[in-house]
């Protein structure tokens, strides 16, 4: 469960009744475009139904069976969301935004580009910045997803800026080859690997390009500075060595 402090209300009025349920704000959101996929127990503030929620008044059984045709709350829950309303605060409502706008920028800069210093990676700040140039609100109704193209036409007048995959060969020396592929591997599709005779693991990976900075630390940091990498510009060039 979550707690009182996470939670919105979800509301239903039905049958002259009133129910309210106290759920998390993104699984909420989930539920009502039916993408919800986790344990409902772990995001809602409590496993039960109310006529007011602040007061913690709850309907008469009566009322549920009427309309829900049962009195079990983990069955009427998602129903109240679904067919229901999301009440959110002006407090909970800036948190979201605050929120969803960290979760932006962070999808932006981990999959942009800027093409005119030749595809290097924008930091987050100047991504940051630069929505707040372009005067870009953040709907903290929505989810992230569907508001990056939106996002991203308001951000190409301000800073020259496009999604692209980079395509990486990295070879790994046999003393760090066992962890530092492991980590390889995480960034992204493996296009081709190989051990080599000696031990050390050749690979190519596939990963968003605002990613780069973050995938060379990695690398270094798990083979002392000692690999090697490559950009590779074509992928009918990548060759299993």
């Amino acid at each position: 469960m979550i707690s009182l402090d996470e939670a919105v209300t979800a509301r239903l009025e039905s049958h002259g009744a009133r129910f309210e349920v106290l759920v998390d704000p993104d699984a909420a959101l989930a539920i009502k475009r039916g993408e919800f996929e986790g344990d409902l127990e772990d995001v809602i503030a409590a496993e039960d139904v109310f006529e007011n929620a602040s007061r913690g008044d709850r309907p008469a059984e009566s009322d549920l069976e009427k309309v829900f045709d049962t009195t079990d709350p983990l069955e009427i829950i998602p129903d109240v969301i679904t067919e229901g309303e999301i009440q959110i605060t002006a407090e909970q409502r800036r948190e979201m935004q605050e929120k969803k706008r960290k979760q932006l920028v962070d999808t932006i800069a981990r999959n942009a580009v800027n093409p005119q210093m030749d595809n290097a990676p924008h930091p987050p700040d100047r991504i940051e910045n630069a929505l707040e140039e372009a005067g870009f609100t953040v709907d903290p109704m929505e989810t992230v997803e569907s508001q990056v193209d939106d996002a991203l036409d308001d951000l190409r007048p301000v800073i020259p800026i496009r999604f692209e995959e980079v395509t990486i060969a990295v070879q790994i020396p046999a003393e760090y080859a066992g962890s530092a592929q492991a980590q390889v591997r995480q960034f992204g599709d493996l296009e081709r690997e190989e051990w080599q005779a000696d031990g050390s693991w050749i690979g190519v990976v596939t990963f968003p390009a605002g990613m780069q900075n973050e995938f060379y630390d990695v690398v270094n940091e798990h083979s002392s500075g000692n690999a090697e990498t490559e950009l590779i510009k074509d992928k009918d060039d990548i060759q299993t060595r």
